[in-house]
């Protein structure tokens, strides 16, 4: 299986409701950095997985209107803890919406999987990968 992967990072702050997450109930800030993986069974005719350069402007594109946001505010995730893993799933379902659409340069039929890393410090990182059904 062959794959691209593309990086970006967004600024957010957001607060979690639980005893499990201590100090972290309390708003707090993040930099997260987000790779996004892309993978294709076959090379495409002119040798790609898909357009990298393409692939950079749908990440950038799908992470902006969470860069610079308190995610507590934002109407979709009323009542969810916005963790790591969760928004790795958000972003997996915003990246497959995309690559369907055909927006990577390459029939979405054709890119078998993606898969969203999101790091949240130097030492922790959470990740979602699917294929594209």
């Amino acid at each position: 299986m062959f794959y691209v992967e593309v990086r970006d990072h967004v600024m957010i702050a957001h607060s979690f409701r639980g005893e499990v997450f201590g100090p972290a109930q309390r708003l707090h800030g993040a930099t997260f950095v987000i790779d996004a993986a892309f993978y294709a069974k076959e090379l495409d005719a002119a040798g790609l997985v898909v357009d990298i350069g393409l692939a950079v402007t749908v990440l950038k594109e799908t992470l902006e209107p969470l860069n610079y946001r308190n995610l507590d505010d934002v109407p979709e995730f009323t009542g969810k803890n916005t963790t790591t893993e969760f928004l790795c799933k958000v972003l997996f379902d915003r990246l497959a919406l995309r690559a369907k659409a055909g927006d990577l340069g390459r029939p979405g039929k054709e890119i078998a999987a993606i898969r969203v890393t999101i790091g949240e410090s130097h030492t922790a990182r959470a990740a979602y990968e699917g294929p594209l059904a």
